[in-house]
């Protein structure tokens, strides 16, 4: 009796979802439809959304259609079926929401014609990878594809003919899923962006079928045993904090699939609660994908990350939208949604651009110092973001100590980048790749990404030997991470964060401090960065900056080779820099660049005498593919170390107005006074006779414990993890 119970709830379970003959029921539903004739006419910003997709259709209904034999992976047949789903999901969406049925023969006649080629297809002739598909050169093109044709066949169904059904059902959606499910089963049921894509893809076209039993492979993998599929993909890729393990860039791409299926669960199967799920993961992971960003919008480009990305990325302005229609209205989004300048053509769109027309100047999105935690439990390191000054003239460092980040990730620990007044001022270099354009590598990564941009001599952080973190091997780096030893941002004139890790390299320690420091004799705060590595042997330690800006000067004395070049090193990444100059300090050393218009100067010092040279990536690349920026390396020889730095924005520039006022800055010297397992003092020297002394806690966190540090003479003592002294 149980087993006839059974198997007749899973024939009815369909009809516990939508009303069968309910259509639109996916992101898109009545609601929407009604929602948008209601308000057109009413909210410009909508208006403006709504008028480009009609005549984006109107465009497309006027010429022949195409849809052609897949040939490229990022020219013509590549863009040509973008294009075409974008085409038919907006002529769905018009048809839903006027009637018109020339829209609804649009996408038809569209179809009719996928379903005559996709039954023909093998593999993409531009294949590479095992993730290759037929539509496009990889699978996960293809279930972008066809989450979008499941949308557009919902908005038709009702209208289609019973026969028209049955032949996309037939020819198109069930071979496709099949394919996911079976051909690329790896794929669908693997923890990574890509999983995300195909296991929304599938649960959409369940969802526009009525095939439950592909919705359960979407939403509990392919065995249906919860080991695999989408809510597993939730569990694992984001931290409790909403941070995404693979980075800012793939947080932006995969924000649209888990936001997209989760709206489409919460139509169809309500009593899941998705919206709920993990204490509102997905509420969380938008907030702090914004908090991630830079003040002009950009993401910190962290892992594999292209930088003409920002948070007015289609991706982000669907999830914002969607997000603010669940979770209560915050009014602080619409500044970011004002900024986008953009509003998602839903119903959720349409309540964002009723709320910018009535909140003219919406408050300001909150933007703070915190930190964020990584992996499934918080428990595999994090990302700190120290933060200073008004929004449109704010000083931004982070600091990196996460997992590894999945495929995507890059070996880099206790790496740094920091922003200035919407300016890139020290970077991550990103990924090596120009999307889609064909002439580089198909559009596809280029092999620089991993010759160079993924090696750790690539980012803002310490190398030991010449060799990248975790010697480069993915199978040890993904199962480490960096520790998160505090983080301070109570006093807004003196935040800090500390981090370690010690399992980059076998036999070394790595410990790297920021301080964020505010003084009213300054124009701007400044930043102390202490980075210290300690070992029972001696070692190289080569500490780049990568600024970015108009180089102008050092204080080193320096040989140039500006006749002849060498590259800093053969191999791990080094072999991509050229070594332009080269110099050893008599005292502190000091460089100095400019950007927008303003000045900047990283002041630094040893506890131990270091080298320095001057570089720029370019070498060994006689394709071109890298961008030639510069690097200035700080080399240690020793045993253990402490690198103490002072990053100081300063003056003012205006090349229209022929104006220059303190190109120099401020800060005369830094020097380390004492460093052990303790703890660590440094000493800023100011120019005008100032003195800070900074002190802080090498140990875990504890703000209670009293610290103290002989150094010769002298002792040092405070309490908590840090403390400055100015005198």
């Amino acid at each position: 009796m149980k087993i006839r119970i059974l198997l007749f709830a899973s024939l009815i379970l369909p009809s516990l979802l939508l009303g069968a003959d309910e259509r639109p029921c996916m992101v898109f539903t009545g609601q929407d439809t009604r929602l948008i004739r209601e308000n057109l006419g009413k909210y410009p910003m909508f208006d403006s959304v709504f008028v480009q997709a009609k005549s984006q259709v109107e465009r497309a209904l006027a010429v022949p259609m195409d849809v052609p034999l897949p040939k490229d992976a990022g020219g013509y047949t590549h863009e040509r079926h973008k294009q075409n789903y974008t085409e038919m999901y907006l002529a769905g969406l018009l048809y839903s929401v006027t009637g018109e049925e020339r829209y609804a023969v649009f996408v038809r006649e569209m179809l009719r014609k996928y379903a005559a080629l996709y039954p023909t297809l093998g593999e993409h002739p531009a294949r590479a990878g095992e993730s290759a598909g037929r539509l496009f050169w990889q699978s996960l093109n293809e279930t972008v594809w066809l989450m979008h044709a499941s949308q557009a066949y919902d908005f038709i169904y009702n209208w289609l003919k019973p026969a028209d059904r049955e032949l996309f059902e037939k020819n198109i959606f069930r071979p496709m899923t099949e394919f996911f499910t079976v051909d690329r089963v790896s794929e669908h049921d693997r923890i990574h962006n890509h999983g995300t894509w195909m296991v929304a893809a599938v649960g959409m076209a369940g969802y526009a079928m009525r095939d439950q039993d592909l919705v359960d492979k979407a939403l509990y993998g392919t065995k249906k045993d919860s080991s695999a599929g989408f809510l597993k993909q939730v569990e694992q890729l984001f931290s409790p904090d909403g941070f995404y393990t693979e980075g800012l860039y793939y947080f932006r791409y995969a924000i649209m699939p888990f936001i997209l299926f989760a709206q489409a669960i919460e139509n169809n199967q309500p009593g899941l609660k998705i919206f709920e799920y993990r204490d509102q993961i997905f509420r969380k992971a938008v907030y702090t994908g914004l908090q991630l960003t830079n003040m002009n919008g950009d993401f910190f480009p962290i892992n594999d990350a292209m930088k003409e990305k920002n948070y007015r990325s289609p991706e982000v302005i669907l999830a914002l939208a969607i997000i603010y229609q669940r979770y209560g209205q915050d009014p602080a989004l619409l500044s970011i949604a004002k900024q986008q300048g953009s509003v998602a053509l839903l119903g959720a769109g349409v309540s964002v651009a009723k709320a910018l027309t009535i909140e003219k100047k919406p408050p300001l999105f909150p933007y703070r110092s915190m930190e964020f935690t990584d992996g499934e439990r918080g428990d595999e390191g994090g990302f700190a973001v120290l933060r200073s000054g008004s929004q449109d003239d704010q000083l931004v460092v982070g600091l990196k100590y996460t997992g590894h980040g999945l495929s995507h990730g890059h070996y880099d620990k206790l790496s740094i980048l920091a922003y200035d007044a919407g300016h890139e001022i020290l970077q991550d270099y990103g990924a090596a790749r120009f999307m889609n354009v064909e002439s580089k590598f198909g559009g596809r990564y280029l092999p620089e990404t991993k010759a160079f941009a993924m090696q750790s001599i690539a980012h803002n952080t310490v190398v030991v030997d010449e060799k990248s973190h975790y010697d480069e091997k993915i199978s040890i780096s993904e199962k480490q991470h960096g520790d998160r030893q505090y983080f301070h941002a109570e006093n807004p004139d003196f935040q800090v964060t500390s981090a370690t890790c010690t399992t980059a390299y076998p036999g070394v320690a790595m410990q790297r401090t920021m301080a964020m420091i505010r003084d009213e004799k300054n124009s701007k705060p400044v930043v102390l960065d202490l980075f210290r590595v300690v070992s029972d042997r001696e070692h190289q330690y080569d500490l780049p900056f990568y600024y970015v800006g108009q180089f102008l000067y050092s204080s080193v004395p320096y040989t140039a080779y500006d006749k002849k070049r060498t590259t800093v090193g053969s191999a791990n990444g080094y072999q991509y820099l050229w070594k332009e100059a080269e110099g050893k300090p008599s005292g502190p050393v000091k460089f100095s660049w400019l950007n927008g218009s303003r000045y900047y100067t990283v002041t630094a010092s040893s506890d131990t005498g270091i080298e320095v040279v001057f570089a720029r990536i370019g070498a060994t690349d006689p394709n071109f593919n890298l961008r030639p920026e510069g690097a200035v390396i700080l080399r240690n020889r020793t045993r253990s170390a402490v690198f103490a730095s002072v990053i100081e924005p300063h003056g003012l520039w205006d090349g229209n107005k022929e104006i220059s006022r303190d190109a120099y800055g401020g800060v005369a010297s830094v020097a380390v006074s004492a460093s052990t397992a303790e703890g660590t003092v440094v000493q800023v020297l100011w120019k005008d006779g100032r003195v800070w002394t900074v002190l802080v806690s090498n140990q875990d966190s504890a703000p209670a414990k009293r610290h103290s540090i002989q150094s010769g003479a002298r002792n040092y003592e405070w309490t908590g993890d840090a403390a400055i002294v100015k005198y």
